[in-house]
């Protein structure tokens, strides 16, 4: 059973009586000091300093010295000539003998390695595949684990044609995997292009074939 306060002792029952009345008293000494007191005279202090005088001096320019110059180098030592008599150097004969046999020069060394042609990258008149690009699908044989893996997409092949038109190196540019680069490289690579010309003249090109490799 909750207890019940003594209305005598509870503090809390006279809280807004107590704010009323206060505010009732605030309000009236705020009217009345208004009504008796409507104006502040303002009183002007006045500091009478004494007056400093700054004394200001001309400072003279100052004038900037040259550099000396530097020390003289010392001189170099020249060694004076001795006394000593020198030793008598015998020249041979320098006349040749055109009765002499020459010997032949050797042979020059042979170069172990072959410098690889140079390959145009972009000429006048690029290689074509003979028969176009379908002549080069022809030859495409589908890899079984790519038709059972669903892959299709498109193998690009990077091929190095000669002036004869034949493929001597082809590169994988870009690929789908599952044996697709490596039959499209052997397609390209066993096709033959027509030549690449520049000014006319047949010239070794590097050209990229796309493959497109595609389910029905």
């Amino acid at each position: 059973m909750a207890l019940k306060k003594n209305p005598k002792f509870d503090l809390k029952r006279k809280y807004q009586r107590y704010w009323e009345i206060s505010l009732i008293i605030s309000l009236t000494l705020l009217i009345v000091a208004f009504k008796f007191f409507p104006e502040f005279n303002q009183t002007i202090i006045e500091i009478d300093a004494p007056q400093e005088l700054i004394n200001t001096e001309d400072v003279e320019a100052t004038k900037q010295e040259t550099a000396p110059p530097p020390p003289p180098k010392p001189p170099i030592p020249i060694e004076a000539p001795t006394d000593d008599v020198l030793d008598d150097v015998e020249i041979e004969s320098t006349e040749l003998d055109m009765d002499a046999e020459m010997a032949a020069p050797p042979p020059p060394p042979k170069k172990e390695e072959e410098e690889e042609p140079v390959f145009f990258v972009a000429v006048e008149q690029m290689p074509e595949p003979i028969g176009g690009i379908s002549a080069i699908q022809k030859k495409i044989v589908y890899p079984e684990i790519a038709k059972r893996a669903g892959v299709q997409g498109r193998v690009y092949v990077k091929a190095y044609v000669d002036e004869n038109g034949k493929v001597t190196k082809v590169e994988l540019i870009r690929g789908i995997g599952a044996g697709c680069d490596e039959a499209a490289m052997s397609a390209v690579n066993s096709t033959m292009f027509k030549p690449g010309k520049q000014r006319g003249k047949p010239v070794k090109v590097q050209v990229t074939v796309p493959v497109l490799f595609k389910l029905q």
